[in-house]
């Protein structure tokens, strides 16, 4: 049957006749595609359609009772597998780097052709979920946050049993020490000593995702003052504290202790800084979701702190930075100059890579009220231009912030935009797919207004151009 473009982000209609299936695969969209192709239980890889989540591949692992081979899980196992991968999302194991570990895949092409990549594209091929780069370009990056292809089938890599595992937890005192934390974690995160991605959350996130919302803390105008967050966090296992640092330590417990000791040493030369002890720490905190997706069992705990606000929805602020104290306290700083501007409630956090960090920033907000609505959108919009203004740029972002978010990628005239433009009109000459993810529209929505900015969110264009000998549209 004919295959129909999906939109893999903004649904703006289909303009063009239905593109006629090449080669002798064919692929019917209507089903759901959510089966696991493969579990290669010798090999640790998988192949996966795209109706895959996370939560499905473990419990298919578990119950073939695979207990030598774990999975990767981000905050929220809910998700797609390939969703995450292409978006490039990360979980919280050493495997975390989701599309670094993903191997070979199958995509439906605009124009109805599919193809599949690296050793996939080898007929009968026994390393494809072995070997990510076959033989001459590798194409895999163009179906990673674009709009050139739906991706119907991955593969990835699935981590082996460590033998071992072990959740730890810090409290720091004080604002201050966040710049001092992550000069220590750079070096430890780097020798893998901290072996999976770095969670630094602020106290009031902390507080927040307990559940509750934010009126049983404080019933006062405006954000919550530093007193009561100081209050708040004294009565929770972390105690009295600014900053909370998740991690988890592998191997069996001999190697643990030595690698454990080194964190301990590190960390300890901070004052006041405090190792909380698991078995204080009630089996309903928060700490025990960490220590599940730090595991690779997922979980659903994290979106907690949407109840800090009636009917509660939120959008992230997410920009890349090198792993540096400056930089930490720069991109802190900016958020909550601009969180009293706007008035907006939110909730810090850095995820630390192995040479790079993530700083999340949580705007949570009641979606019923219109001020709201714009408070957060015009809060984010601003963060964003600031950070691209001292050179932090976002990693991903909200469709309706897509545009905004690829033009600060302009260095040398926006060459970048320019090549990813030639390569949608090339792949998709009618621009029949997801016009404008990740800000690339095709010829045919250029020029007519089809951008989103502040003030334009959902707003349409100036229609399209036909194509030649078609329909004015």
């Amino acid at each position: 049957m004919p295959i129909f473009p999906i939109s893999m982000g903004r649904n703006l209609g289909y303009g063009g006749a239905a593109p006629r299936v090449r080669g002798s695969v064919v692929i019917d969209l209507g089903k759901r595609m959510s089966q696991i192709l493969d579990i290669d239980a010798d090999d640790y890889t998988c192949l996966v359609e795209p109706g895959v989540s996370f939560y499905a591949l473990y419990e298919a692992i578990q119950a073939k009772g695979y207990d030598h081979i774990w999975i990767d899980t981000p905050d929220l196992g809910g998700g797609s597998v390939i969703g995450n991968t292409l978006d490039r999302g990360v979980g919280y194991t050493p495997y975390g780097d989701h599309w670094a570990v993903h191997s070979g895949l199958e995509v439906v092409l605009p124009t109805g052709e599919i193809v599949r990549t690296g050793m996939g594209a080898l007929p009968g091929s026994n390393t494809w979920q072995s070997f990510p780069y076959g033989f001459g370009p590798i194409q895999d990056g163009l179906f990673s946050q674009s709009n050139l292809g739906i991706v119907t089938k991955m593969g990835m890599a699935l981590m082996p049993n460590p033998g071992g595992h072990e959740s730890f937890m810090y409290a720091f005192a004080h604002p201050a020490d966040l710049a001092p934390l992550i000069e220590i974690i750079r070096p430890l995160r780097i020798s893998n000593i901290l072996e999976n991605v770095a969670q630094v959350r602020s106290a009031e996130q902390t507080i927040a995702v307990q559940g509750r919302p934010k009126t049983d803390f404080y019933t006062g105008p405006g954000m919550m003052p530093d007193e009561v967050i100081e209050r708040e966090a004294a009565k929770l296992p972390c105690g009295k504290c600014a900053w909370v640092y998740y991690g988890m330590s592998y191997g069996p417990a001999h190697i643990r202790a030595y690698k454990l000791d080194i964190v301990h040493k590190e960390f300890s030369k901070i004052p006041g800084a405090r190792k909380i002890d698991p078995a204080t720490i009630p089996k309903d905190n928060y700490f025990w979701s960490r220590d599940n997706i730090a595991a690779g069992v997922p979980d659903l705990e994290e979106l907690l702190w949407c109840n800090w606000t009636p009917n509660g929805s939120h959008v992230a602020f997410s920009p890349v930075s090198p792993i540096r104290g400056r930089d930490a306290e720069a991109l802190v700083k900016l958020a909550r100059d601009r969180r009293v501007e706007y008035g907006v409630e939110m909730f810090p956090a850095f995820c630390v890579g192995l040479r790079e960090m993530h700083l999340i920033v949580e705007i949570v907000f009641d979606k019923t009220v219109p001020e709201a609505r714009k408070a957060a959108m015009d809060c984010l919009r601003a963060m964003i231009d600031d950070a691209a203004a001292l050179g932090y740029g976002e990693y991903r972002t909200h469709l309706a912030l897509m545009d905004q978010v690829a033009s600060t990628y302009s260095w040398n005239d926006g060459a970048l935009m320019k090549l990813n433009e030639r390569i949608k009109d090339a792949l998709d000459p009618n621009g029949i797919l997801a016009a404008g993810k990740s800000g690339i529209w095709p010829k045919r929505y250029r020029g007519r207004g089809w951008e989103m900015g502040r003030g334009k969110e959902g707003v349409e264009g100036n229609g399209v151009e036909p194509e030649v000998g078609g329909p004015r549209l």
